[in-house]
C-alpha cells in the first residue's frame, strides 16, 4: 500500500485507538472524532494522560536496559502507533547505533506517517510493515521483516500497551507464544497493559467507551497480565506498575499507582 492509498483508506467516520493516543500524548496526528471520545475518556479517568506518558517512558527505559544490559540489537515492535519522538529505533541506536527494528501496524493512519520510522542512524536499519497482531504468521512472514531482523540472532518483542485491544476470544496468549516461539534464546518480550485492578468503576467506563467507538477491549489484572511472561526469566522488579519499573530519578514527580493502572514487565527467553 502507498502513503496515498492509506490517505484515503483512513477511516474518520469512527475514533481509532491509535489516534486516541496520540491525543492523550498531545499529538497533532488525530481527527475530531477522536478527541471526542479521548475527551470522553479524559472525563471518565482524568489520569489517562499520566497512562499514556508512563507507557512511553516504560518503552524508553526497556529499550535502553536491554540494549545496554542485554546485549539486544534488534527489535520488532508491534502496534507501533503514530510516530512519537523519540520513537524506539531513535532511543535504541542513541545506545547501540547498528540497532534494528521493524515496526508493524494495522492502521492506515501510522502508514502515512512511516516515512519518520525510517530515519535510521547509518549503522543500524529500521523498516514498516502493515500487519495485524491478530494474524502473526502474516507477520512474521513478511518479506520486510527478514530483510532487517535475523532471527537467528536475539530480538526483544515489543508490545507496549497493545494486548488489552486483543479480547480473550481473539486468543492473546497464543499470539504471544507464536510470536516468541520464532524467537532464539536470549530475546526479550518487553510489555505493557493497562488494568483495572487499582480502579475497577473508571476503567469499566473507559471499556464502555472504547466498545461503543467499535473498539472492543480487555484490560487485565496483574495476574492475567503475568500470564504473557510465562516460560521467560523476568528482569527485576517483575511485573510492575509502569512508573515503578527500573525509575530514572530524573523522571520528576511519581504519580500514584491508580493513575498509572499500567502493569509492565521484560522477560529473556531461557
Amino acid at each position: 500500500m502507498t502513503h496515498s492509498q492509506a490517505a484515503r483508506d483512513i477511516d474518520t467516520s469512527r475514533p481509532h485507538s491509535a489516534r486516541m493516543y496520540d491525543y492523550y500524548l498531545g499529538g497533532k496526528d488525530h481527527f475530531e472524532v477522536d478527541k471526542q471520545a479521548a475527551e470522553r475518556v479524559a472525563e471518565a479517568y482524568p489520569a489517562i494522560f499520566v497512562c499514556a506518558r508512563e507507557n512511553r517512558a516504560f518503552m524508553h527505559r526497556a529499550t535502553r536496559v536491554l540494549a545496554r544490559e542485554h546485549g539486544i540489537r534488534q527489535w520488532l515492535d508491534i502496534g507501533t502507533g503514530i510516530p512519537t519522538e523519540p520513537n524506539l529505533h531513535q532511543v535504541a541506536q542513541s545506545v547501540v547505533p547498528d540497532a534494528r527494528v521493524v515496526y508493524a501496524d494495522n492502521d492506515p493512519l501510522v502508514l502515512k506517517y512511516a516515512e519518520r520510522l525510517m530515519r535510521s542512524s547509518a549503522e543500524g536499519r529500521t523498516t514498516y510493515i502493515e500487519a495485524d497482531v491478530n494474524d502473526p504468521q502474516t507477520l512474521l512472514n513478511a518479506p520486510a521483516l527478514a530483510e532487517v531482523l535475523d532471527l537467528s540472532r536475539p530480538v526483544a518483542l515489543s508490545l507496549n500497551a497493545l494486548m488489552h485491544f486483543v479480547t480473550d476470544a481473539q486468543d492473546p496468549y497464543g499470539i504471544v507464544r507464536r510470536l516468541l516461539d520464532v524467537l532464539p534464546s536470549g530475546s526479550a518480550l518487553a510489555l505493557s497493559h493497562c488494568t483495572p485492578d487499582f480502579d475497577a468503576p473508571t476503567w469499566q467506563k473507559v471499556t464502555d467507551i472504547y466498545t461503543s467507538a467499535g473498539t472492543p477491549v480487555r484490560f487485565r489484572s496483574r495476574e492475567d497480565v503475568a500470564r504473557f511472561f510465562d516460560g521467560l526469566d523476568l528482569l527485576e522488579p517483575g511485573v510492575t506498575v509502569g512508573h515503578r519499573w527500573r525509575p530514572d530519578p530524573s523522571d520528576g514527580d511519581t504519580p500514584t499507582d491508580a493513575e498509572v493502572s499500567l502493569w509492565t514487565g521484560v522477560g529473556i527467553k531461557p
